[in-house]
């Protein structure tokens, strides 16, 4: 998220999680192409591996498992001293992780023309480390625009024009505050039919932006293509404890969620927008992007509604009949929040952005009623599965993150009523942002 903690009143004392801290983050190439086998490197922006260890404690490490490039899971490992790290990886990734074969395709051509939007506030030396990657990418064609979304001071123009506008980074201003607005902005002065968009904490893989736009180079029909989110850093107790809860991962495989072959293992489809993506690795084709209204202005962060705008786009578009595609060959690092107050405020965002995002979604498509009514009652109770607190089990005893997507992790009861709170709250934050935002014109439309 680009815009600093939200704040949810007074922040409960944190548990104890001396337990959670200190996990190194790395990739491990299980073959890699110089022929020396498996090679364990730091992940992006992340510490040198070594530095991340409790003095007379294994090292532990979660990696990233790719094979020839491609990202097949994750495994986290305990590294004793004078181990080689790489080689008790690779054994840890034969035992627990059953890579498929690669799937056929025909050879690609080049990805199509692409923007790519990063809405920032207030945070210059972190939008430099992002757009440092950005530039980075092997993408052939493509621009990136830095939205400055309400900004108190000149940092974030300076910083552009500065020092990249002569690399060909684009600035535009937002005065109207909040992550869809800036987004917002961004499709209005975008030069190109296929928007990408990332966050100013996050750290690209060079091969991000190729991997997130070739999905709608291969078919016409996706509106919307999402990709992989892994964390940068585990330093903390707070990174660690997101990162056991699920983090922003997807999972490494890839997915098509078709409106005209509704998913079997979804019952809540599309509303089980969660499981779609998020907003730091997204992209979306302009015109049916535009055709649905954009991004409400009244979700997402730095509104009183605290989230859900990237949840909206998702399903707008979806219940329209685009389909959406995941692929996990579009990584981004993402910098997770290191305090307890900020993970507090996170928990409570979560839970707000989503009744928000369905709020919106039935203001501005009313017709959504009746099937989101027959989901109902599954969705409250999958709620409250997701919200509850979790003790007990492997996570809790090791401290360390639980395979995505399995959510066999700790999570503690403070941050589930502040989720559940959240859930509650949302509706009424849509509607304070509403109000807040009455009048505005999308930028596209304005004269």
């Amino acid at each position: 998220m680009p815009y600093g903690s939200e704040r949810t009143g007074r922040a409960q004392g944190p548990p104890d999680l001396g337990r959670l801290a200190g996990l190194a983050v790395a990739e491990l190439e299980l073959d890699a192409a110089d022929g020396t086998g498996a090679r364990l490197t730091p992940a992006p922006g992340g510490p040198p591996l070594d530095t991340v260890r409790r003095d007379g404690e294994d090292q532990r490490i979660f990696a990233l498992v790719r094979l020839r490039g491609r990202p097949v899971g994750t495994v986290v490992g305990r590294v004793g001293a004078g181990d080689d790290p790489a080689a008790v990886l690779a054994r840890q990734a034969a035992d627990e992780i059953a890579v498929p074969d690669p799937p056929e395709r025909p050879p690609a051509g080049e990805p199509p023309r692409a923007t790519v939007v990063v809405a920032t506030r207030e945070r210059p030396a972190r939008l430099a480390r992002a757009l440092d990657s950005l530039l980075a990418q092997d993408h052939p064609d493509f621009e990136i625009v830095v939205v400055d979304n309400a900004p108190a001071t000149a940092a974030t123009r300076e910083l552009v024009t500065s020092g990249y506008a002569d690399r060909g980074v684009r600035y535009a201003l937002e005065p109207v505050p909040g992550l869809a607005a800036a987004h917002n902005r961004g499709i209005a002065v975008a030069g190109s039919g296929i928007l990408a968009f990332t966050d100013d904490d996050v750290i690209a893989d060079p091969h991000w932006l190729t991997a997130l736009t070739r999905p709608f180079g291969e078919d016409p029909r996706p509106a919307c293509v999402t990709g992989l989110i892994l964390p940068a850093r585990l330093t903390t107790p707070a990174q660690v404890l997101l990162e056991s809860h699920g983090g922003f991962a997807k999972g490494f495989a890839a997915r098509r969620y078709d409106p005209a072959r509704p998913p079997a293992d979804e019952p809540l489809f599309p509303f089980s927008a969660g499981r779609f993506g998020s907003g730091a690795s997204m992209a979306f084709r302009a015109g049916p992007l535009r055709a649905v209204g954009g991004f409400d202005p009244a979700t997402g962060t730095g509104t009183p509604a605290k989230g859900g705008d990237d949840l909206y786009a998702f399903v707008r578009l979806l219940a329209e009949g685009h389909p959406l595609h995941y692929t996990p060959e579009a990584i981004v690092w993402h910098h997770h929040r290191e305090r307890w107050e900020d993970l507090c405020g996170q928990a409570h965002g979560y839970g707000a952005g989503l009744t928000a995002c369905l709020t919106a979604l039935l203001v501005r498509r009313p017709a959504l009623l009746p099937s989101l009514l027959a989901r109902l009652p599954r969705g409250l109770a999958h709620a409250r599965t997701m919200t509850a607190p979790r003790a007990g089990d492997a996570a809790e005893r090791t401290g360390v993150p639980g395979a995505h997507g399995t959510y066999t992790y700790p999570w503690p009861r403070h941050l589930s009523r502040l989720e559940r709170r959240g859930l509650l709250y949302g509706p009424l934050g849509y509607v304070r942002a509403r109000f807040a935002v009455r009048g505005a014109a999308r930028p596209w439309e304005e004269r």
